[in-house]
C-alpha cells in the first residue's frame, strides 16, 4: 500500500532559500513509514526565535525561544471526543491530520552549532522529534525518553544520521 502523507512546509521568506524541504519531508515521512501510518497530514512552520518565543510565552508560560514546539491536533485525553459536533466526512478528514509544527530557524543554527551538527541534519531531528510529539510521545520520564531517543535514531538512521539523541540539553 502506497503511504499518503501531506506535509506541508512553510517558511518564513527570510529562510527561504536557507531550508531544504524535500530533507525536511524525507525525515519525516521515513518516521511516519516505520511508526507504521499509511495516512497522515501536518503543517511544520519555520521561522524566528521572536515568534517562538511568542508561542511558548502563551502556550507553554515560558518567556525564552526554544527549537521546535508542536501542536497536536488530537487531543491525548481519551474522554475528550471533539469530534461529536463534527460532520462525518470532516472527522475522516481530520483523523488523519496530526497537527503542527513549529521550528525557529536562528535556534536550530545556533543549536547546531553548539552540538556540532550541520544545519539539515538539525531540522531533520528537530521535525522528526516533533511529530513524535504529534504521534503521542514524551520525554517526561526516563522510561519515555528512553522510547522517543530510540525512535527518533531509528528514523534519523535510516537517513544516515547516527548520534544526534545522543545530548544532554542544557536546563
Amino acid at each position: 500500500m502506497a503511504e499518503d502523507y501531506q506535509i506541508d512546509i512553510q517558511v518564513d521568506e527570510e529562510f527561504s532559500g536557507l531550508v531544504d524541504e524535500q530533507n525536511i519531508i524525507a525525515a519525516v515521512a521515513e518516521l511516519l513509514r516505520q511508526a507504521g501510518k499509511s495516512s497522515a497530514a501536518l503543517t511544520i512552520a519555520i521561522t524566528d526565535d521572536a515568534y517562538i518565543q511568542q508561542l511558548n510565552q502563551e502556550y507553554r508560560d515560558v518567556d525564552a525561544p526554544t527549537d521546535v514546539l508542536s501542536f497536536p491536533s488530537q487531543s491525548t485525553d481519551p474522554t475528550v471526543d471533539a469530534t461529536l459536533a463534527l460532520p462525518p466526512e470532516l472527522v475522516a478528514e481530520l483523523e488523519n491530520y496530526l497537527g503542527d509544527l513549529v521550528i525557529a530557524y536562528p535556534y536550530t543554527v545556533a543549536q547546531a552549532a553548539h552540538y556540532q551538527n550541520s544545519v539539515p541534519s538539525e531540522l531533520r531531528l528537530l521535525a522528526v522529534h516533533g511529530v513524535l510529539h504529534l504521534l503521542g510521545y514524551d520525554h517526561a520520564t526516563p522510561e519515555e525518553e528512553d522510547a522517543m531517543w530510540a525512535a527518533q535514531e531509528r528514523a534519523l538512521a535510516a537517513l544516515g544520521d547516527q548520534g544526534l539523541s545522543q545530548r544532554t540539553y542544557d536546563a
